[in-house]
C-alpha cells in the first residue's frame, strides 16, 4: 500500500519537516499558496513535472522522496514486473565493456535478432525479464572478444538498443537510478562507436533519465544533442533519432515555462516525421508523424491543459497506429484522462480514458506514479460522495486507498 494518498500529503510531510509555511514554500517553488494548500488536502493533483522540479529543488529533496518510490501490491499484473528488476539490475552492474560476466554466448547475429523481438513484443515488461538480463550478458561476450571490426560494431550497436529496453523498463517502474545507469551504459558504448547516431541515441536516452531538479541543465543537454546530431542525418534512422531529441528538448522546454522554444522544437519534430514511414511499431522510439500527435496531447497535459483542449489534440491521434506500441498507446490515453480529470464537467469522462488505458497496458498504467496521483486525487474529491465503482476498483488495483 502507498505511505500517503497523495503526493500532497508526502509534500505536506516534508514541508513540515523543513519548518516551512505554506508561503514560504510557495515563494521559493514560484507556485501560488491555494495551489500548494489544495494540493496539500488532495484537491488538486500533483502530476506536471514542473511542479515536482520546482517542489523539490525548493525542499532539498531528491523527486523519489517527494513522489515515493515504486510501490508494490497483491496485484499480481502491477506487482510482476518488479520481479525482472534484480536481474536488470545484475546485468547492468556486473558486465563491462572489458569484462563480461558471462563466459559463453550463443551467436551474435541471434541475440541482434532477439534484442528486435523484444522491441517489437506485445507484452515487453514479461520478455524483459525473461530475456534481457542474459541477452546483455551475452553481447558482452561478442563485445569484449569480438570476431572482428564488424562483429565488435555490431555487439556495440545491439548493447546500445539493450540498454535503452533497461533503461525505459526500470523508469516505468519507477527504479530511476537504475534507468540512469542503463543509459550511461549505452554513452559507453556509443563513445567506442564513434557513430553520431549511437550517440544521439544515448544521448537521448541519458535526458531521460536526468534529475526532474535540474530542470535547465536538461533541457540545455537535449538542445545541445539535436544540434550535434543535425548535421549527419542521412537515412530513416538517423531522422527518428533526431526526432525523438527534438520531442525531448520540446518536453524539457516545457517543464520549464520556456513555452515558445517548445513550440519551436515541437514544429521541428513535426518536419522531422515528414522525412520517415508513418509506422510508430517499426520506427526507432516509435517517432512518426503519429507520435508527435500523442507528443502534442502529453505536452498538453505538462502545461497544464484540460478538458476541451485535450479532447480536440486526442482527435488528430490515429490510435490504429500508436496500438502496436502498447505502452505508448496506454500513455497517451492516459495522458488525455488525467488532463480531463482537471475539470469537474469532464471528470466522467476522464474516468472512462482512465479505465480504457489500463486495459491496453494495464502493468503500465497501474505502475505509473502520474496515474495513481490523478485515481488518488479523484478518490480524495469524491470522498464525502459515492464515486464509481470502476474507479474504486482502478484505486484498489493501484493500492490507493479508497
Amino acid at each position: 500500500m502507498r505511505d500517503e494518498i497523495t503526493i500532497g500529503a508526502r509534500l505536506r510531510a516534508l514541508r513540515r519537516w523543513r519548518g516551512l509555511t505554506l508561503e514560504e514554500l510557495a515563494g521559493l517553488a514560484g507556485l501560488s499558496k491555494s495551489f500548494l494548500s489544495m494540493a496539500e488536502r488532495g484537491q488538486r493533483a500533483l502530476d506536471r513535472r514542473s511542479h515536482i522540479s520546482a517542489l523539490a529543488s525548493a525542499l532539498r529533496v531528491s523527486e523519489t522522496e517527494l513522489v515515493g518510490g515504486p510501490h508494490l501490491t497483491a496485484d499480481p499484473v502491477q506487482a510482476a514486473p518488479h520481479a525482472t528488476i534484480p536481474a536488470v539490475r545484475a546485468a547492468l552492474m556486473t558486465n563491462t565493456l572489458t569484462a563480461p560476466a558471462a563466459d559463453r554466448a550463443r551467436p551474435l547475429d541471434e541475440l541482434v535478432t532477439e534484442i528486435g523481438r523484444i522491441e517489437r513484443s506485445k507484452y515487453k515488461h514479461e520478455t524483459v525479464g525473461e530475456k534481457l538480463p542474459a541477452l546483455i550478458g551475452e553481447l558482452h561476450v561478442h563485445a569484449c572478444a569480438p570476431a572482428d571490426e564488424a562483429a565488435h560494431r555490431a555487439a556495440l550497436h545491439a548493447l546500445i538498443e539493450a540498454f535503452q529496453t533497461a533503461t525505459f523498463a526500470a523508469k516505468d517502474l519507477g527504479y530511476g537510478y537504475l534507468a540512469a545507469i542503463a543509459a550511461m551504459r549505452a554513452a559507453e558504448a556509443a563513445a567506442l562507436l564513434d557513430d553520431p547516431v549511437a550517440a544521439g541515441k544515448a544521448a537521448t536516452l541519458r535526458i531521460h533519465t536526468m534529475p526532474t531538479t535540474a530542470r535547465h541543465e536538461t533541457l540545455a543537454a537535449a538542445e545541445r544533442a539535436a544540434d550535434a546530431l543535425e548535421p549527419h542525418v542521412r537515412d530513416d534512422l538517423g531522422v527518428q533519432v533526431l526526432g525523438m531529441t527534438t520531442l525531448a528538448a520540446a518536453l524539457q522546454a516545457t517543464v520549464v515555462h520556456e513555452h515558445g522554444r517548445a513550440r519551436d522544437w515541437l514544429g521541428r519534430a513535426a518536419e522531422l516525421a515528414d522525412r520517415t514511414p508513418d509506422t510508430p511499431g517499426a520506427n526507432w522510439g516509435a517517432f512518426s508523424a503519429s507520435n508527435v500527435g500523442v507528443w502534442k496531447v502529453a505536452l498538453a497535459t505538462e502545461r497544464g491543459e484540460r478538458g476541451g483542449t485535450l479532447l480536440e489534440l486526442a482527435r488528430d491521434v490515429d490510435e490504429r497506429a500508436i496500438a502496436p506500441r502498447r505502452g505508448r498507446h496506454a500513455t497517451f490515453v492516459a495522458d488525455v484522462g488525467r488532463g480531463l480529470a482537471r475539470e469537474k464537467r469532464t471528470r466522467a469522462e476522464a474516468e472512462r480514458w482512465l479505465l480504457r488505458a489500463e486495459r491496453i497496458a494495464p502493468h503500465k498504467i497501474r505502475n505509473s506514479g502520474q496515474v495513481a496521483e490523478t485515481v488518488a486525487v479523484m478518490v480524495q474529491q469524491n470522498k464525502s460522495t459515492a464515486i464509481g465503482r470502476e474507479l474504486r476498483g482502478l484505486a484498489a488495483r493501484m493500492g490507493i486507498p479508497h
